[in-house]
């Protein structure tokens, strides 16, 4: 049963992401190895949006390491079809930090078996474009999974994940596979030199990590930089907007403050769906950490509108014929789209 969920929520994830995003980009899926165990390892600037987008477009199954305080209640069983662990931090109890001793041994497990995984290197997620310094703990879990399991090829792959805006639907989101680092490289150090070579691995993978973004550090140009990042200039592709917005980014183009017409016709095209987006709008306001934004709207967008469309589908056949009724519902979609698409070619 649960690989049953688990299959049917990834297939339902997959065919709805074109609808929420206006492009998803996919590089370097021809770098990840076919040979061996894997364990992703994205920058985190979407929350739990980010382990949908690379289980969406990977091509491998994995399980997720994820922040404790999401497990244990009802939800519990959902977590384990979802194939999620836990993972103790500081901030949940230095006594609970002892918690990861099973829970990493879990992991060696799984990929002694060939299973692969997902680890936020970062640890915290953050609404930046670059990359904040990343913990050892990836690159521990690695060397430590690879000692363990010789016969096994193991290999951390970076992943960049760049959302062309961090909090509205209809945007770009490029996604780009590193080169692999191969752990097997680094086993034989580790051995004599184990602080050593997790500080060499560690930075390798910061590296590495770096090249699949579109802004990789916090310097003095930065906030330059973040201006020109939008869903229009992401249309030039990965590669040319990284060249460009680290080189000459005054020769492209920032979006434009919307005019009073555009405000209109936001409000206009939001008439006929004010009800879910009335929900959404309170069901954001429990989460005062921005970041999660994102990811509420994909995910409860996409129950809501649903939800919205088909108890009005069925209330209006009451009174008007079935095709009225179907017309009626594919322009309240209709508005909902020109809505979002308005709003995503403003700042």
């Amino acid at each position: 049963m649960k690989i049953f969920f688990f299959k049917t929520i990834l297939l339902l994830l997959k065919l709805y992401n074109p609808f929420y995003f206006k492009k998803v980009r996919v590089y370097g899926q021809e770098n990840i190895p076919k040979d061996g165990s894997l364990i992703f390892s994205p920058n985190h600037q979407g929350s739990f949006l980010d382990p949908i987008l690379v289980a969406t477009t990977c091509g491998f199954e994995f399980h997720s390491l994820t922040r404790s305080d999401v497990f244990g209640g009802r939800l519990q069983w959902f977590l384990d079809a979802l194939k999620m662990l836990p993972v103790y931090r500081i901030r949940d109890g230095y006594s609970s930090l002892k918690k990861n001793k099973s829970v990493f041994e879990k992991c060696h497990e799984l990929l002694a078996q060939g299973k692969n995984l997902i680890m936020f290197s970062e640890g915290l997620h953050h609404n930046e474009y670059f990359l904040k310094r990343i913990s050892k703990g990836s690159s521990r879990l690695a060397l430590d999974a690879q000692i363990k399991s010789a016969h096994k090829n193991i290999y951390l792959i970076p992943v960049g994940i760049n959302y062309s805006h961090h909090n509205r639907p209809r945007q770009e989101v490029h996604i780009v596979y590193g080169i692999p680092i191969s752990i097997r490289d680094f086993t034989s150090s580790y051995k004599n030199e184990p602080s050593v070579t997790l500080n060499k691995l560690r930075e390798t993978l910061e590296i590495n990590m770096k090249d699949c973004l579109w802004i990789e550090e916090e310097d003095e140009t930065y906030y330059e930089k973040k201006k020109f990042i939008n869903h229009k200039n992401a249309k030039l592709g990965f590669y040319k907007l990284k060249e460009i917005v680290n080189s000459n980014p005054n020769s492209l183009n920032q979006l434009p403050e919307p005019t009073i017409l555009k405000r209109t016709l936001i409000f206009f095209f939001s008439l006929p769906n004010t009800f879910p987006l009335l929900v959404i709008s309170r069901i954001l306001n429990l989460f005062p950490d921005k970041v999660f934004h994102n990811g509420v709207k994909h995910l409860i967008g996409l129950i809501i509108f649903v939800l919205w469309w088909i108890i009005l589908f069925f209330s209006l056949i009451y009174f008007v014929s079935i095709y009225l009724s179907l017309l009626i519902i594919v322009g309240f979609m209709v508005s909902l789209f020109l809505r979002q698409e308005l709003l995503s070619s403003n700042k």
